[in-house]
């Protein structure tokens, strides 16, 4: 075979390969939530995307739709790689700078809330794709007004749970956490940093002290509730960051200091003009080598 035939036989198995991989779907990228205290975003999925019953919940998909709901599991950086305080600006430390779930950076006291006591407690973590990492867990500093945006200066510098995770089954990451003596409604900020990826995830739980569950719902208007398995099965088919790549916005850069605003529209034309690429690139490969091809058998004729 000449250079120039073997050439583009390796171009076309070069495209034909590029063009089979666009066509497979990447891994899963739903990760999880706070189950124990209840993430605000994993509160309002339970109360149901298309019917939530506290006003907050109402206000977040009138503002910001049904879909950051469904994809409750995902609020994340995909290139965080530890440097969560300097890429994540004060007074959007919940959303993680997300223009998809700004709604969970309001400063309002009306969210559904844990009751918790100080001293050890139990915290579970939804997870529906495990990563080996760090889940760090932070409270805010006695005196922390829930009426204010949630500023990292508004977090005890001491966590108060650090939690090795693993690639187990999915289902439950549990650990215990020590909560310091606070009064009212103070915040439970988590940061999940992966150690294989610089992906990391975030969540906010809102937390009363002091309060039974009776007391804590007269005095927050809803008691946080999790979503149950059949919930987070039944919304699976609506969520749209389980398929290819990371999903969502794109990540924010210590350079930019904001974060793209996207929808499943761009992504998916984004994923149209790979496979349009791969696919002119692969024709073009073959047709060389056909065409190669027969100049070596008409000069064998001749």
């Amino acid at each position: 075979m000449s250079v120039r035939r073997k050439a583009a036989a390796v171009a076309a198995a070069g495209a034909a390969t590029l063009a089979v991989a666009a066509l497979t779907p990447g891994t899963a990228s739903a990760h999880g939530a706070l189950n124990t205290p209840v993430s605000r975003i994993a509160a309002c999925y339970a109360e149901g995307p298309e019917t939530p019953k506290s006003q907050v919940c109402k206000d977040l998909v009138a503002d910001s739709g049904t879909q950051p709901l469904y994809d409750w599991n995902e609020v994340n950086i995909a290139n965080a790689d530890g440097q969560s305080r300097s890429i994540i600006p004060d007074g959007h430390l919940c959303s993680a700078n997300r223009d998809k779930y700004r709604a969970l950076d309001w400063a309002r006291t009306d969210w559904p809330a844990t009751p918790v006591q100080a001293g050890q407690t139990d915290v579970s973590f939804r997870v529906t794709a495990p990563h080996r990492g760090v889940m760090t867990l932070y409270i805010t500093k006695q005196g922390y007004d829930p009426t204010q945006p949630l500023k990292w200066s508004d977090l005890d510098d001491t966590p108060v749970a650090t939690y090795t995770t693993e690639v187990t089954a999915p289902g439950y990451y549990t650990f215990t956490a020590n909560l310091p003596a606070r009064t009212g409604r103070q915040l439970i900020y988590q940061v999940w940093q992966r150690t294989d990826s610089p992906e990391a995830f975030y969540g906010c739980a809102d937390v009363v002290f002091g309060q039974t569950a009776a007391a804590a719902k007269a005095a927050t208007s809803d008691v946080a509730q999790a979503p149950t398995d059949a919930q987070i099965a039944a919304g699976a088919a609506r969520s749209t960051v389980a398929h290819h790549g990371h999903g969502g916005d794109a990540p924010v850069t210590a350079t930019t200091g904001t974060l793209a605003t996207s929808n499943a529209a761009q992504s998916t034309s984004t994923l149209e003009a790979a496979l349009s690429i791969s696919a002119v690139a692969a024709s073009g490969a073959v047709g060389l080598l056909v065409y190669s091809r027969r100049r070596a058998a008409a000069r064998l004729g001749d």
